[in-house]
């Protein structure tokens, strides 16, 4: 059995990858943004053993959540499946002056990564729109472009694959990769969407707690439980570093690239 955190399971795919995860028998504890969204999240998740609230769109409820994350136990996998989507007509600014679609989209796993107990295995959920994304990293809070939600989402997108394949990267012993849902039937993405919800969460929740050999690998991206190709900014060094130093100049928490399972022993490290 495995225990799994999962963002944003109040409803569509989070909701459906933790019942796909408590229906296999595993530990499940979901996340909404507040009280109310957590009491519906557990109704709506039968067997799911706890429920945390936190505002992504809040460093501060974000850092708290991170906190009551710790508190509950360790996890064996977090999915970062939080998200806000294209639709928003203009640039919505959050209590911390940041724009509200890459404070939840990327900030918000970036910050949960950093503070939260290091896992086995992170999974992030991107998008096949993160193809249309920029990997320009100097207006990440559209403060000098035309707002364009469809954009900025994209944008976030390709982010969160970097984020995944930043974090292999710099976490060798943690499993962290990216997942391409599809387009589907869920709030976001419509009722005209031509997936269905089932197959959509079932990558990320494979990816979670899976013996196969496939979901043993790291730094990539899949699609319905294989191997997708991603845009070659998500592998770029360069945008890697940038966005983890963007996101720990406005956090003020930056990823420890150490692993907590060395051990310093005679002046050289021993991985346990």
């Amino acid at each position: 059995m495995s225990r799994v955190l999962i963002t944003g399971s109040a409803a569509g795919l989070g909701r459906e990858a933790a019942r796909l995860l408590v229906g296999a028998g595993h530990e499940v504890v979901l996340h909404a943004r507040d009280e109310g969204r957590t009491r519906a999240a557990l109704a709506a998740v039968p067997g799911a053993a706890a429920a945390l609230p936190g505002d992504l769109a809040s460093i501060a409820q974000t850092t708290e959540l991170a906190h009551r994350a710790n508190e509950s136990g360790p996890f064996d996998a977090v999915i970062h499946n939080a998200a806000i989507g294209y639709r928003e007509p203009r640039r919505i600014e959050t209590e911390d002056g940041l724009a509200h679609v890459f404070q939840v989209n990327v900030l918000a796993p970036y910050l949960l990564t950093a503070l939260v107990r290091r896992p086995d295995r992170l999974i992030f959920l991107s998008s096949g729109l993160h193809r249309a994304g920029y990997p320009d990293l100097y207006d990440l809070q559209w403060e000098q472009r035309r707002w364009n939600g469809y954009q900025a989402y994209a944008d976030a997108k390709l982010f969160d694959a970097v984020l995944a394949a930043a974090v292999a990267r710099r976490w060798p012993d943690v499993l962290s990769n990216s997942v391409d849902p599809g387009w589907v039937k869920t709030k976001m993405g419509g009722p005209t969407a031509p997936g269905e919800i089932g197959p959509a969460a079932e990558t990320q929740a494979w990816l979670a707690v899976s013996d196969d050999s496939l979901a043993f690998r790291s730094g990539d991206h899949f699609h319905h439980r294989q191997l997708w190709h991603s845009r070659a900014a998500v592998s770029d060094h360069v945008v890697q570093d940038g966005l983890f130093e963007a996101c720990h100049g406005l956090t003020g928490h930056a990823l420890v690239t150490n692993s907590p399972r060395e051990l310093l022993i005679k002046g050289g490290y021993v991985v346990v």
